[in-house]
């Protein structure tokens, strides 16, 4: 940690990073490479399940991975990552309260907190011609977008949004309960375009689908690209409820380059670099002061700040038990 008090400007070597498509800014990529002289490589992935996969497989060569809140228990129980002690460094006391010592962190350990945001759907209003306010019409679509709607390729929150819509629990050990997403997703697949978590906004865009899972910071970049080509995409608060996330940067066990993976841990939590980060995402930051360096646009933004009323729900890690019960699910889907 005294490389970090130090100055950054003395390191020097590589780092890699794991991270979810499309989700890190290269202007902040480049500020650190200045600043710091470490080379980055990033290789990108579009869902936990892919992540925690790999990296249970013993995947190396990776400094930095960044895990959803949900899910950052598994790693920690497995032994996947190793201790950083992000409350020793410098730039710790930059994080606001609420999300410090969270509590699938609660000794903040082993995990620096990055982006949070929630998953809902958005849609395409000028081609749906009325207000999205329920699932139901996402799960269980009229006609008019049969065949145009796009779901994320993982159970992780199709199946919390489908307990939200049925008013059920999640992580839900009732074989019952599990049914009844079942029977929900199979009866939707005949409207379903896509299984991706990847190109929602090209698909909303170029109106092949008109409805599609999406994450909030994402629709902000869609929201801004439709309205450049004068159309209307309009991110939804179903009133079921939006599922809530928290995304945090870990150090792999296997990672070859730790020092510098705690600089680049130490570095995002600079107001500064989060606000530009945040800029480049378009997803909420947990960093005091980073608003200063954020577009008004982004601080403004109806993805990111919830209208009153909206309900925001976090998910959390399943019991071995309900996670086989949504895999078993999710492989009936998709068969």
């Amino acid at each position: 940690m005294f490389a970090l008090a130090a100055g950054l400007a003395q390191a020097e070597g590589q780092l890699h990073i794991y991270n979810w498509t499309d989700y890190t800014s290269p202007e902040v990529i480049e500020k650190f490479e200045a600043e710091t002289g470490i080379d980055v490589s990033l290789d990108t992935y579009d869902s936990n399940e892919t992540l925690l996969a790999k990296m249970q497989a013993g995947a190396t060569g990776y400094d930095i991975i960044v895990p959803s809140h949900n899910f950052i228990p598994i790693y920690i129980a497995e032994g996947l990552v190793q201790e950083v002690d992000a409350s020793a460094m410098p730039n710790f006391a930059n994080v606001e309260d609420r999300w410090k010592f969270p509590a699938w962190d609660p000794e903040q350990k082993y995990s620096v907190p990055f982006h949070w945001g929630t998953a809902s759907v958005a849609y395409r209003r000028d081609l749906y011609g009325k207000d999205l306010e329920s699932y139901g019409e996402f799960f269980e679509p009229d006609e008019a977008v049969s065949g145009r709607i796009s779901v994320f390729k993982t159970p992780e929150e199709i199946v919390n949004h489908a307990h939200l819509y049925l008013g059920q629990e999640f992580c839900n050990e009732d074989p019952a309960a599990m049914q009844r997403v079942q029977d929900l997703l199979i009866a939707q697949k005949p409207h379903v375009m896509a299984y991706s978590s990847e190109g929602m906004n090209d698909r909303l865009l170029n109106g092949d689908a008109i409805i599609s899972n999406h994450w909030n910071g994402y629709a902000v970049k869609g929201r801004r690209l439709a309205e450049e080509a004068g159309k209307v995409l309009v991110y939804a608060y179903p009133k079921e409820g939006v599922i809530g996330w928290a995304d945090g940067l870990m150090i792999p066990k296997s990672a070859e380059n730790v020092e510098n993976a705690k600089i680049f841990m130490n570095f995002m939590m600079d107001p500064e670099n989060m606000g530009m980060q945040s800029n480049f995402a378009g997803y909420g930051g947990p960093i005091k002061g980073q608003d200063a360096f954020m577009t008004e646009d982004l601080r403004t933004a109806p993805e990111i700040v919830l209208p009153e009323g909206a309900k925001m729900v976090f998910s959390f890690a399943c019991s071995a038990e309900a996670q086989s019960l949504i895999d078993r699910v999710w492989t009936n889907v998709l068969r």
